[in-house]
């Protein structure tokens, strides 16, 4: 416990070991029980969990949960206690569940798989009475807090990992659910589906199934959502039919009735055909036509459970029977198709039956496809779409009726309206019969048209709009939108001609904008019949957006006519097509009017409008991209609408006509459209994936040109290659919390169909990477035989080389993993990618840049691509060899950073030369050169000359060059000299390290040239951060860009993929780090001394400082120290610096004491009044800095002063003092006295009996070692160069000096006051007997 009060992890860590001995020894060997109580081990785990060092927390943490893995501890309540409060509010910190050091991204929390084995071991270690108990405190635990998404996922994971047994019932499976309300308050999507997985998991291993009913299961599982965890056809699906088919016959039966009054039975499909019919029956007090619509959760109960007792059935037989399955589903669903199919001739039906029947037909249809694998043979899906077909005409029939005879006249109609729309996309989009003109659905397409578009054309005839009528205009633009969106997605549906009809008449009557105008008062009160029913300005919103969706439909449709000038009055009657300068306008004015998130259809609508008026009308085109650029900009926190608003704004900003227009003329489009791209790149950098939105979308229309677009169309990349650039380098330096979060979602990636939420919830590839990703794969589809492509990648290496400089020569140091260091890499990695489609009049405008860039101090990673890049030049291209050679002789001093950069590529002078046709002159400068350096006085650098010197060697002795017999003698000598160094010293082991490199070893330039090698293995084997690390199956899963001829240079087909980052030299870094871990126990340890252990600690917070010091057994002694002379801040710049030998003896003898001690009376001074008897040791210090009061202030408070007195008490607030005392000034009073007022203070101080003491060599001065200091001493420091001034002088009672054995002439100030302070305190500690002296 002492051990903890330091709270550093360098001292505590090799005490842990010690814990394990402590509870070997409390537990008896005979009996298995407690020696000595378990409460005293978790004393010491509870401080470790309660420290603010996260470190210590987490060691704490892992400490206990590795506990049951290599011992057997008897139980005890009290480590249950533990694990449910202190240990589960330590695991909820995400920052402990991060990966250790060395540990591949997406391998999983260390920390997480520890969690799981404690808890499995722990229950299955309780007795059994008692497992239920625990896990329903756990559980309950577990929903009383609200957690991060990375703490609840690991906790829900342990949970599941606990061993099968009976141990919860209706309590706990309600627990259960209120765990699943935590998953849901977390952001990240991939994270909450796995959760619910886990807690599912947990639910068939712990729920006893006696206890609970039928019913009680069905409501947990509605509580999953579908789409992010509880898909059909996922392996978690499956598992969990198997476990209700197993357990069909064990249910219990519910102790109170059901919300829907169920007579429950133990078969699962009687249970759920009763469950469909009482679903069905409507009581008798939901009659009400104006009644709400009723909740959905109660159609998503009845649509999983029969689609589940419909798989359970199936799984009882070996092959698929389909007419098993069609009679089952038949079964369940004879109800509701018997309701659906009086929907159309039964007028009297009740509302709330129909909307019921209607929300579980809806449910059913978007459920019952099953996702993954198998839904080719799936039976249910088609089965289903079968029966509803069946049941579509009166479906259909009811649908014209409700949305076209005014039937919906209230707010809360507008609900079922929206109900009425989905049902009938559902039906448009449902597969077989559907393209047949005597299809239902078909039938009632153009009736309901015409009935939404006589509705709106009535205009009431100048009559007061009423609620009613208001809301059926409403209805009826919904319906019309609706149809409009169901032929837009089923084009075999549309009816009409080519030309112009009704609804273009519709349109052309109607005024773009048109306001629904709000009902009378009278009527307006109608609109608080329900709380939860929108406002009318919402209403209203949703009018006008329908609106433009209709006309989005429209322009889609009408989009191949030409363009006509304004005044022109043409016989087609589309004003949108006739005007379009004015109907954009409309749009920015129905930007401003329409939330947020109902703009969809206007950014549609821009789509098609401004590349028509770019070229005439620009600035109305600017307005436009302006406006729609702020509204995505508010929408940057709503997830539920910013991705698609984004995608439609990329759409219409980033046309691939617009763009090819802004570029040709330069105007301030061209500029406004750059300017947004680089917005749009800084947003990338707080919400991942807009960038890739907007590089993905550019890249597809260049790369796959639209049918309308030339295919010269590339000529826009060209025009707008800062983005391509961007792209090639763009990637952020995530926060710790951020790459966590990304590292899990890897890791949960890794686990594939394991877990089904990967099946369930869509890859949106919104990572960093996969915008380098995109770029990569649209520069490998360019044809460098094309002369736009070839020119386009010979410019963009061009900028890249000018990036690169740029970062090269910033200010900031670019130190490992950091923004600039990541960017460089990047840029070589693309130069590498872009080589193959370099020839050599291109590479003689850039071959000096690229050797130029060898030249600079850079990260070993980049110096990697460099070396490799000018050995892929010289191989293909052997006339670049002089300027290579050229590099060597820069002088030394210009090449002292960078000659090992060429050393390496020297030593690939197999390759270099392999297309030379004469390589004895090649090699003879090789070797000359590798003589040269292998003399150099840097060790590295005769090293890497020596590689080189061995390669080149060897392939003179290849080729028998008799005529460099003369220089084999010394090349040989050099040679063997390195390989026979005696003994195992550095030199040797260096030398045996630098030939392993695997850049010299393993590494092999052009069989390893390959995308694999060039993101993934090259960064990891050169020790860059795991975000640098692109995994190839990135670029087969990014399926927006076909992967082109180049996909068989995706993979390494060498060795060097196995290679790890420890197979290669130059690790001697933390070699030796993990020794501390290794060792079991330590037979010494760190201990810091806490000056009051030893003291009773007093419950009075209020006793006067020196009353507490007291108490905390803080010494009293009785000096007083003057240090006013004092005025260099070096001279006493701390303990840190010159007393650091002094330091160390001072947290020997003991830390400073939790007490304050009292000020003397009559001087000015910081802390309370000094009561009497208390000690006199005092510093005075005369305009002292910040640093050196500090650390004087720490010296006195350690041996116990009185105060210390300087001259201004500013210096209290100043960093640098608090940062070097340590918070002694909390403990110890400062006094202040003025310089000018010292000779009167040292006056004072004598007429009140203390003894004034210089330091000082005087003629009568006395030797340290020889005075006895009285115990009213006051100590007075001189001037480092003048010492005590004369005058000060004659008012010292004595004078010492303190003796030296060497040459320089003093002691520094703080040092000397130091030795007599602690010279003092050993004095009148001896007297005392103190045994601490």
């Amino acid at each position: 416990m002492e051990t903890l009060e330091g709270n550093q992890i360098h001292v505590i860590k090799p005490v842990l070991p010690k814990l394990n001995s402590l509870f070997e020894y409390a537990v008896s060997e005979e009996t298995g029980r407690w020696l000595l109580h378990p409460s005293w081990h978790l004393c010491v785990y509870k401080r470790m969990l309660e420290s603010e060092n996260k470190i210590l927390a987490k060691e704490g943490v892992t400490h206990f949960l590795q506990l049951y893995e290599t011992k057997v501890l008897p139980f005890s309540p009290e480590l249950s206690e533990f694990i449910i409060g202190p240990l589960m509010d330590a695991l909820s910190e995400s920052s402990l569940y991060g990966r250790s050091p060395g540990q591949q991204i997406g391998s999983g929390s260390p920390l997480g798989l520890k969690l799981q084995r404690f808890l499995a071991a722990y229950v299955s270690l309780l007795p059994e009475e008692l497992k239920s108990s625990f896990l329903l405190k756990l559980i309950q635990k577990m929903s009383s807090r609200h957690w991060c998404a990375v703490p609840i996922l690991f906790l829900s994971k342990a949970l599941a990992s606990v061993p099968r047994c009976k141990a919860l019932g209706l309590e706990g499976l309600l627990a259960l659910r209120g765990v699943l309300q935590c998953t849901m308050a977390t952001h990240q999507i991939l994270l909450r589906g796995a959760a619910q997985c886990h807690l599912l998991h947990a639910a068939m291993n712990l729920v006893d199934v006696e206890e609970v009913s039928l019913s009680d299961i069905s409501a947990f599982l509605t509580s999953l959502r579908q789409e992010e965890s509880l898909g059909r056809g996922t392996a978690l699906w499956t598992e969990l039919c198997d476990w209700l088919r197993v357990n069909e016959s064990c249910f219990g039966r519910p102790s109170t009735c059901g919300s829907l009054g169920l007579q429950e039975t133990c078969s699962l499909n009687a249970y759920v055909k009763s469950l469909v019919q009482e679903y069905i029956t409507s009581p008798a007090w939901e009659t009400g036509e104006n009644g709400r619509m009723p909740d959905w959760a109660e159609a998503k109960l009845v649509a999983l459970m029969v689609l589940l007792a419909v798989d359970v059935e199936g799984r009882k037989v070996q092959h698929s029977e389909r007419q098993r399955t069609q009679n089952v589903l038949r079964l369940f669903l004879e109800p509701l198709l018997d309701a659906l199919a009086k929907l159309g001739s039964n007028a009297y039906l009740p509302l709330r039956k129909t909307d019921r029947c209607l929300q579980a037909l809806v449910t059913l249809l978007r459920t019952c496809s099953p996702k993954g694998a198998g839904a080719r043979d799936d039976e249910v899906s088609p089965l289903l779409q079968d029966f509803v077909v069946s049941a579509t005409e009166s479906i259909s029939s009811f649908l014209l009726r409700r949305l076209t005879m005014n039937e919906l006249s209230s707010v809360a109609d507008l609900d079922r309206c929206h109900l009425y729309l989905q049902v009938f996309a559902e039906l448009a989009g449902l597969p077989g019969k559907r393209g047949e003109r005597g299809s239902p659905v078909l039938r009632i397409i153009a009736p309901l048209r015409n009935a939404s578009i006589r509705h709106l054309q009535d205009t009431d005839s100048g009559l007061v709009p009423t609620l009613g009528r208001q809301v059926q205009r409403a209805v009826s633009m919904a319906a019309l939108a609706a149809v409009c969106e169901a032929l837009d997605q089923t084009p075999e549906l549309q009816l009409d001609p080519p030309d112009a009809g009704p609804t273009e008449q519709l349109l052309a009557a109607l005024p773009l904008n048109q306001r629904l105008q709000k009902p009378q008062p009278e009527e307006h009160s109608l609109l608080e019949e329900s709380s939860s029913s929108p406002g009318w300005g919402r209403i209203a919103a949703q009018y006008i957006h329908d609106q433009w969706a209709c006309l989005a439909f429209l322009l889609k449709k009408h989009r191949a006519l030409p363009p006509t000038s304004e005044g022109a009055l043409l016989d087609p009657v589309l004003p949108a097509l006739q005007t379009p300068a004015r109907t954009l306008q409309a749009a920015l004015a129905a930007l401003t009017v329409l939330p947020t998130d109902r703009v969809l259809p206007v950014f549609r609508c821009m789509k098609l409008l401004v590349p028509q008026l770019l070229a005439s009308s620009e600035s109305v085109c600017i307005e436009a991209f302006d406006m729609a650029w702020k509204i995505i900009s508010t929408l940057s926190n709503t997830q539920l609408v910013f991705w698609s608003n984004l995608k439609a704004f990329v759409q219409f900003v980033f046309d691939t006509k617009v763009l090819s227009i802004a570029a040709k003329t330069k105007g301030q489009a061209y500029f406004k459209i750059k300017e947004i791209m680089h917005q749009m790149i800084e947003m990338s950098a707080v919400k991942t994936g807009v960038f890739n939105t907007l590089i993905t979308h550019c890249c597809r229309s260049w790369v796959v040109p639209a049918p309308e677009v030339p295919q010269g169309s590339l000529s826009n990349a060209a025009d707008y290659s800062e983005l391509l650039l961007e792209a090639c380098v763009f990637g952020t330096v995530f926060r710790r919390d951020q790459r966590l979060i990304q590292d899990i979602q890897t890791f949960i990636e890794n686990l594939g169909h394991d877990c089904a939420a990967n099946v369930v919830i869509e890859n949106t590839k919104r990572e960093d990477h996969y915008v380098r990703v995109c770029a990569v794969k649209f520069l490998c589809l360019l044809d460098d035989s094309n002369v736009s492509h070839k020119a386009f990648m010979e410019d963009l290496a061009i900028k890249l080389l000018e990036k690169e400089a740029l970062v090269s020569s910033s200010r900031t140091r670019c130190y490992v993993n950091s923004q600039q260091h990541r960017v460089q890499n990047r840029v070589w990695q693309i130069l590498l990618v872009l080589f193959p489609r370099f020839d050599q009049n291109f590479l003689n405008r850039i071959i000096d840049k690229i050797l130029q860039a060898g030249f600079i101090n850079n990260q070993a990673s980049i110096k990697y691509y460099i070396e490799w890049i000018i050995i892929l030049i010289l191989h293909k291209f052997p006339q670049f060899l002089p300027k290579f050679w050229d590099c060597f002789s820069c002088g030394e001093e210009h090449l002292k950073t960078s000659i090992c950069t060429f050393l390496s590529v020297l030593s690939h002078l197999d390759i270099i030369t392999q297309n030379l046709p004469e390589k004895r002159l090649a090699l003879k400068q090789a070797l000359v050169i590798a003589l040269q350096w292998g003399f150099s006085h840097n060790f590295s650098v005769r090293l890497y000359a020596l590689v080189a010197l061995n390669k080149a060697w060897g392939m003179c002795k290849t080729l028998r060059m008799g005529e460099l017999d003369a220089l084999a003698s010394v090349i040989e000598s050099s040679l063997s000299q390195v390989e026979s160094t005696p003994g195992a010293g550095n030199a040797k082991r260096n030398w045996q390290r630098i030939q392993d490199h695997f850049f010299f070893a393993a590494f092999h330039p052009l069989q390893d040239y390959c995308l694999e090698t060039i993101f993934h293995i090259l960064p990891r084997l050169a020790g860059l951060v795991e975000d640098e690390w692109i995994a190839i199956d990135k670029f087969a899963k990014f399926t927006d860009l076909p992967s082109g001829a180049g996909a068989h240079r995706y993979l390494s087909a060498t060795r060097l993929r196995e290679l790890r980052p420890g197979d290669w030299a130059q690790q001697d870094a933390g070699s030796h780090s993990g020794e501390a871990d290794n060792q079991s126990e330590w037979t010494d340890v760190q201990k810091k001394v806490i000056p009051w252990r030893h003291a009773t600690p007093d419950a009075d917070l209020e006793l006067a400082f020196q009353d507490r010091a007291a108490k905390l057994g803080k010494a009293i002694s009785h000096l007083i120290v003057v240090a006013s002379l004092i005025d260099k801040p070096t001279n006493l710049g701390g303990s840190r610096v010159s007393g650091a030998r002094l330091d160390s003896i001072l947290q020997t003898v003991g830390q400073s004491a939790h007490g304050r001690m009292g000020c003397l009376p009559g001087v000015t001074r910081c802390g309370r009044p000094r009561s009497g008897g208390h000690s006199a040791l005092s510093l005075v210090l005369r305009t002292v800095m910040p640093a050196c009061s500090a650390g004087l202030c720490r010296t006195c408070e350690v041996f116990g002063a009185a105060a210390l007195v300087v001259g201004s008490l500013q210096c209290v607030s100043d960093k640098q003092f608090q940062q070097l005392s340590v918070s002694a000034e909390q403990w110890l009073p400062l006094v202040e006295v003025k310089p000018p007022q010292l000779a009167a203070y040292l006056r004072r101080k004598q007429a009140e009996g203390y003894t004034v003491i210089g330091v000082e060599q005087t003629a009568r001065s006395t030797a340290l070692t020889q005075y006895c200091f009285p115990e009213r001493s006051l100590l007075l420091l001189g001037n480092e160069r003048e010492g005590i001034p004369a005058n000060l002088i004659q008012q010292l009672d004595v004078c010492v000096e303190i003796p030296q054995q060497g040459i320089t002439r003093s002691l520094n100030v703080h040092v000397s006051g130091a030795l007599l302070i602690w010279e003092y305190a050993r004095q009148h500690l001896r007297r005392r007997g103190g045994t601490q002296a």
